[in-house]
């Protein structure tokens, strides 16, 4: 057993080529971590690893954890990666947080009963991760004995290992002096199988909660349907509303259309009745024409002719009577019954003037009888 001084600058390169000798040879170590003294050995060596776990008097049912150096190696140790992992090692790596993975089932290594998983932990301490880039992955549980508690200096693991490890290496008192988070993503939803230095709050704020079980695929395509039933309905209360306000245009395009068809029809009635008054007024003019108060004013005209005595005759009865070889005295048409309503006595009946007859129309009468 040998103790190396990691914290000096000038042993440190020896003491880290003390550790790597040893985990080359098969033996076992001791080194600093982020949270605790951690007990080391090469994860390929079957018989490296079984060591370890005899020093912590734990069986093959506990298989230890994997230290790696680099993000770049989870990807060659593990498989069938969810979604979130990547994401959650590249927040919290290096860091106190262990996620069980689906190893790759090519790997020569027996770590115990890991069923078929690996616990992978990228530590935030230089030295660690330095042997680790020098070593490759380190089968590592915390270095006590099991049942006892963990080592935060190198006194306290050499007190309980012993000559069992070969190699100390003294990095002075841990920073964090607790366990690692345990997270198995290899189960839906992520658990957390042991509660330590990262919170459940730190992991949900990294990649959201994955400790919730996502909905099943019944629930999800009931929720498809209650999603399109809404949409459904949706629809149609929009085509509903649609066709109710169609139809409340069309009642007022309707109205519109009414009021301008009886718009329309009372001008048509008015023009109508405009044309029949019209009509009767070109109707009624010709007898107005018949009727001409201008006609009327000339006795001579309007007399029965039968009735209407020849002036020149009415005047000379005795030129009649020698006309007709007659030498009876004429008889005085004056006092002739027949004719004293009738016809005027000789030289009693005037014509009017044309300049009269024309002043007795009256103003606007205008037809002329053709």
């Amino acid at each position: 057993m040998s103790v190396h001084d990691t914290q000096n600058p000038e042993t440190r390169e020896d003491s880290l080529n003390a550790a790597v000798d040893a985990v080359r040879a098969g033996d076992l170590i001791v080194l600093p971590t982020d949270t605790v003294y951690g007990i080391g050995a090469d994860a390929f060596s079957p018989r490296a690893v079984e060591d370890l776990l005899d020093a912590k008097g734990r069986g093959r049912q506990n298989p230890p954890p994997v230290l790696i150096g680099d993000h770049a190696v989870l990807m060659a140790l593990a498989t069938d990666l969810p979604d979130y992992v990547e994401d959650l090692a590249e927040a919290l790596w290096p860091g106190a947080l262990t996620l069980i993975l689906t190893a790759q089932p090519s790997l020569t290594w027996d770590l115990g009963e890991t069923r078929g998983t690996v616990a992978l932990r990228m530590p935030d301490d230089e030295t660690a991760l330095e042997l680790l880039r020098r070593t490759g992955p380190l089968a590592v549980s915390s270095a006590n004995r099991h049942g006892k508690p963990a080592a935060q200096s190198v006194l306290d693991a050499a007190t309980q290992l012993g000559d069992t490890v070969a190699v100390y290496l003294d990095g002075g008192t841990v920073p964090l002096g607790e366990s690692s988070t345990i997270l198995d993503t290899t189960v839906t939803p992520a658990e957390i199988v042991r509660e330590g230095a990262v919170s459940k709050e730190q992991i949900i704020e990294a990649v959201g909660d994955i400790f919730t079980a996502p909905p099943s695929s019944e629930e999800q395509s009931d929720a498809t349907e209650h999603s399109d039933a809404a949409e459904e309905s949706d629809t149609a209360e929009e085509s509903s509303q649609a066709r109710t306000d169609a139809e409340a245009a069309d009642g007022t395009d309707s109205a519109d259309t009414a009021d301008t068809a009886d718009g329309a029809d009372t001008a048509d009635t008015a023009d109508t009745a405009d044309i029949a008054d019209t009509a009767d007024t070109a109707e009624a003019a010709p007898a107005a024409d018949v009727a001409d108060p201008a006609q009327n004013a000339d006795p001579v005209q309007n007399a029965d002719p039968a009735q209407v005595a020849d002036p020149a005759q009415d005047a000379d009865p005795a030129q009649d009577a020698e006309a007709s070889g007659s030498t009876a005295e004429a008889p005085n048409v004056a006092e002739n019954p027949a004719t004293k309503d009738t016809a005027p006595a000789a030289g009693a009946l005037e014509l009017p003037s044309e300049a009269e007859t024309q002043d007795t129309r009256p103003e606007g009468s205008g037809s002329t009888a053709g």
